[in-house]
């Protein structure tokens, strides 16, 4: 080897391989190669420091704690089953904007405002000739 003083060891007992692009723990600080870097892959001690991770309620979108030990599937359905605050009823609607066309009752999850008349209407009755628009003076095309 002609240059030995790069890189450095894997700090992994089985592994000690020269790794030129040396990888450190954020957790214990320890060095080590590609194949090691994970908590898992060299059982770090200090892992629970860093790899916290906090399960959110898929209904009320509220995060749930998790204590040390419990799993976090058994946690978030015991706070499905008492402590959610998830109500359907208050659920906010997509389709809210109801097309102006007399006799159409469909609804649109986005405003689709005619350029001539300024009205809002449904896909099929966006065109001016599709709502009978009498919001300009000159003509429209029939092409």
């Amino acid at each position: 080897m002609e240059l030995p003083w790069l890189g450095e060891h894997c700090s992994e007992r089985a592994c000690k391989q020269l790794d030129f692009l040396p990888l450190k723990c954020d957790a214990c600080g320890e060095v080590f190669c590609k194949d090691h870097i994970r908590y898992d892959d060299h059982k770090c001690s200090s892992a629970y420091k860093k790899n916290v991770q906090v399960p959110v309620c898929p209904l009320c979108n509220t995060p749930i704690p998790v204590q040390k030990g419990e799993i976090p599937d058994v946690v978030v359905g015991a706070h499905m089953d008492k402590d959610c605050k998830y109500n359907p009823a208050q659920q906010r609607r997509i389709f809210t904007n109801k097309c102006l066309k007399p006799g159409c009752k469909r609804k649109e999850m986005m405003k689709v405002l005619c350029e001539q008349c300024g009205g809002n209407f449904c896909i099929k009755h966006r065109h001016p000739l599709d709502h009978d628009c009498k919001g300009s003076s000159h003509p429209t095309s029939k092409a």
